[in-house]
């Protein structure tokens, strides 16, 4: 599909040759001789030529490279960091692990609530919890204490960009998660010309916030965005953007302030729901030596954990995927040594023992968000080769977007006329578009890549649309 539409647009510039060239690309089989210069017509084009690409094709089988751009370079590779904090974790701590978090019975009728890390919580396993508790004779509660403790180090990497970390998709990773420490708002539009209607998922949080509504409903010619985001130091969510009348409602996120007093606020109020009353709730500043477990649940294991984290590109799984690895560590931890750099640390031992050039990236993070971090299209492509060769191959594979079917891909590759049978991490941040995963060819091997677009003045969607051309390139592959 962007073959014709890029006829079109050519057609309208006065090139007909230009347009035969294109239409005669898209119609057949290439050989494996004739991609190099089919991929470098479409990274040469004048939009371009202050770009950086950074392109790795080879065949699953084997390290035989079919194309090469600035491979061994460094790029900014936003979520295709996932890729590697993934593969680690697999590695390392196996598809089945999973992370508890328990209640412990505390000195003059406290209870102890010691989280470490599960993403996954939300009021189902906080109610089970309460259920447990009462099961166990618990009627009331003197003082509920959260234990925060687990994960040490800032709760926000210093190296993400303010914004991001005002966004739900930036929030901060601790020992105690509620929701993905994220406030969940609607935004509907209302009648034209009239601020967007803004709805809390979670009706107490409207007391607890200020709103600052800049945003409107607009007609149905006038393009869609929306932004949300809060102060740092009150409690104030701005809101600004534009929706079209009569169009559908759209969810946004903000990150939580106390992410570990937000969960002992939603716990409370679990509590109380099931007739356990509770007359303090306070965050410990250290971890204490716990007595009898009184409840526990358990977060999906290790290989869901993943998919979250690959498929829907979700950065807080990530973050604490990394921060897992920091703790399930072979060297012992210092007291109050960072979890997020041990996890950083602990990745690079990983990959390096399951083969992966050592000196081939460079980590800030394990989600991507940072700009601090340095991937080259070989990281990429030797962790993407080495672990379809691991015990862990269908979890890892399996975890990843299939294009025109879900997560981030969904949407791409579903307007081909022929199937394109690519799962692949998506990476984007401002000026950056990355793809990496594998295709299976239909006339050809099945092929591993990795193609980086870096310092890019383009819109996401210019630099995903030449990505995706070269992708079709791959799957025209034949032996020849």
């Amino acid at each position: 599909m962007q073959g014709i539409a890029l006829s079109l647009l050519v057609l309208v510039l006065g090139r007909p040759s230009a347009v035969a060239a294109q239409t005669s690309a898209v119609a057949g089989d290439i050989c494996p001789g004739e991609l190099g210069a089919q991929v470098d017509a479409i990274a040469n084009r004048p939009e371009f030529s202050r770009s950086r690409w950074g392109i790795l094709i080879q065949p699953l089988s084997s390290s035989t490279t079919l194309y090469s751009r600035d491979a061994t370079k460094y790029f900014i590779p936003a979520s295709n960091t996932k890729l590697l904090t993934t593969a680690a974790a697999l590695q390392k701590l196996g598809a089945d692990f999973r992370i508890k978090t328990s209640v412990y019975s505390g000195e003059n009728g406290s209870l102890y609530v010691a989280g470490r890390g599960d993403p996954s919580i939300a009021e189902p396993q906080l109610k089970s919890l309460a259920q447990q508790l009462k099961q166990r004779g618990i009627s009331q509660v003197n003082e509920l204490i959260g234990d925060d403790s687990y994960f040490q180090g800032s709760a926000v990497n210093p190296n993400w960009e303010w914004e991001d970390a005002q966004a739900g998709y930036g929030a901060p990773i601790n020992s105690l998660i509620f929701n993905q420490n994220a406030i969940d708002l609607l935004l509907s539009p209302q009648a034209l010309g009239q601020p967007l209607k803004v709805t809390f998922a979670e009706p107490k949080q409207a007391n607890q916030w200020q709103l600052q509504n800049n945003s409107v409903t607009v007609a149905q010619n006038e393009p869609e965005f929306i932004e949300v985001g809060r102060e740092f130091d009150r409690p104030i969510i701005r809101v600004s953007g534009q929706l079209k009348v009569g169009g559908e409602p759209e969810s946004a996120y903000v990150a939580v302030v106390n992410p570990a007093n937000n969960f002992l606020q939603q716990f409370q109020q679990v509590l109380a729901a099931e007739g356990i009353p509770v007359k303090q709730a306070l965050v410990a500043s250290a971890s204490r030596n716990l007595n009898q477990e009184l409840a526990t649940v358990e977060s999906p294991p290790l290989a869901e954990l993943v998919r979250e984290t690959n498929r829907e590109s979700n950065n807080l799984y990530a973050e604490v995927i990394l921060r897992l690895l920091g703790k399930v560590t072979d060297k012992m931890p210092q007291q109050q040594e960072d979890t997020g750099e041990m996890g950083l640390k602990e990745l690079k031992t990983v990959l390096t023992q399951l083969g992966v050039n050592p000196n081939s990236y460079i980590l800030a993070d394990g989600s991507g968000l940072s700009r601090h971090n340095l991937i080259s299209p070989e990281a990429l492509v030797q962790t993407l080769r080495l672990m379809a060769n691991s015990p862990a191959a269908s979890i890892y594979r399996q975890s990843l977007p299939i294009a025109g079917e879900n997560g981030t891909l969904k949407n791409r590759f579903n307007n081909t006329p022929n199937r394109v049978i690519v799962q692949a991490k998506t990476g984007t941040l401002s000026g950056v578009s990355a793809l990496s995963g594998y295709i299976e060819v239909p006339n050809y091997e099945p092929l591993v890549f990795s193609i980086i677009v870096n310092q890019s003045d383009l819109s996401a969607a210019k630099m995903r649309s030449a990505t995706d051309e070269i992708v079709l390139l791959l799957n025209r592959l034949r032996r020849c």
